[in-house]
């Protein structure tokens, strides 16, 4: 990040004395992220209606998460196919699967299609961070990892949903920690994923034992280190420096390779996929937070090598919370729910080796597809995303809908 702070401060410098012209373009997306919730202003700018909701989980978490009812095209009075359901991963948030242009943006082509979309986001990032009783102020708020996610997050998104729209089931689609809560939730609640027709997995996370991810230097520092560089609340959310890195330096032209490497050192390179014209936006959102707790939760699955409960520190803490002494392992195997995915073959985050041992564990896995030069942000970034992944994605739910 030191060479982004360098770039930032030759811009606030005479432009001659750094060698290039002040003019840059700027995508107004980029600051779409002041009053109201960016994911609003985006669907509306690109002409599609919109509707937030608040989920409340069983402990007390409220979510924001917004609804793409139909397409530009489409008639309100139009009955919508289904409810297509869209979960982010890591760090990120709703915006991942809106920060294209609408022929290159998933949510945006499924409302074309005629469905009903519906953009998630996980407790704790910039969207999702409130709560009954607690303060985000205080480390109660975010004592939480995956196992929050998948037994709390997950069953009271999808009920609202299913309850908003009349329908009984939706089709789920999850890219990478979204494919790993799910693959937790449905293998341990039976009756949740009775509600899931499809479950479509990009850049799948199960275990992370190959992982070439920076977050692997995560796994060398003990617990204590980790709450001293990090504290014990947030991890990673946007900051008013980041936003004005990626407005004022990654709009221009010169630093686009700066910037996309420094996107690309983090999952996985594929230069000429990338749209260089959009990654003020790319970088203005890519952000929006998680707790400490989560990437010590990731840390220790890189170490363990396992999908694995959160081992809360002690064999005390564990029994209060499993009641065992050891966290529970998660049987991904019981899951029935039948299962699309997509691997990169440039994937840095979601190891091949990794995917590899995944595969003969997904019990209903109806199609899978490794595209080798993809790094794990190419399925929702990715120039090519409708012709490598989106066409076989829309086919398959025109085809479940057909049967």
């Amino acid at each position: 990040m030191w060479w982004l702070l360098a770039a930032a401060w030759c811009v606030l410098l005479p432009g001659p004395m750094c060698g290039y012209k002040q003019g840059s373009i700027t995508n107004p997306e980029a600051n779409m992220n002041i009053v109201i919730p960016f994911q609003s202003q985006l669907i509306s700018y690109w002409g599609y209606p919109y509707e937030k909701y608040d989920v409340v989980t069983e402990d007390g978490y409220i979510l924001g998460i917004y609804r793409i009812p139909h397409g530009k095209g489409c008639s309100r009075k139009t009955v919508p196919k289904a409810v297509v359901y869209l979960q982010h991963g890591l760090v990120a948030s709703a915006i991942n699967w809106i920060c294209n242009l609408p022929n290159n943006s998933l949510a945006f082509l499924l409302a074309d299609s005629g469905y009903d979309v519906w953009l998630g986001n996980s407790r704790g990032n910039t969207w999702s961070r409130k709560h009954l009783r607690l303060s985000p102020k205080s480390p109660q708020y975010w004592a939480f990892s995956l196992d929050e996610m998948a037994k709390y997050d997950l069953p009271a998104t999808i009920n609202l949903i299913l309850e908003k729209s009349g329908q009984k089931q939706l089709f789920y689609v999850g890219h990478s920690q979204g494919t790993t809560i799910a693959f937790i939730a449905f293998s341990t609640n039976p009756e949740l994923a009775k509600k899931i027709k499809l479950f479509f997995a990009l850049a799948p996370v199960v275990t992370v034992k190959y992982t070439r991810s920076p977050m692997k230097t995560l796994t060398t520092l003990s617990r204590q280190a980790v709450k001293v560089l990090f504290g014990d609340k947030m991890f990673s959310s946007h900051t008013l420096l980041e936003h004005f890195v990626a407005t004022k330096v990654c709009s221009r032209k010169i630093f686009h390779p700066i910037c996309s490497n420094f996107m690309f050192s983090l999952s996985g390179f594929d230069r000429q996929n990338l749209n260089m014209s959009r990654l003020d936006v790319y970088m203005a959102h890519s952000q929006a937070g998680t707790s400490v707790q989560n990437m010590l939760h990731w840390a220790q699955a890189v170490n363990s090598g396992k999908l694995q409960a959160f081992d809360w520190g002690s064999p005390n803490q564990n029994m209060m919370h499993f009641n065992q002494l050891t966290p529970p392992v998660y049987n991904i195997t019981k899951m029935q729910v039948p299962t699309a995915m997509w691997s990169g073959g440039q994937d840095v985050v979601a190891d091949a080796k990794d995917t590899e041992n995944l595969l003969p564990k997904v019990t209903n896995l109806i199609y899978y597809k490794e595209i080798p030069h993809y790094n794990h942000l190419d399925f929702y970034l990715g120039q090519d995303a409708p012709w490598e992944v989106y066409q076989d994605l829309i086919r398959m739910l025109e085809e479940y809908l057909q049967n």
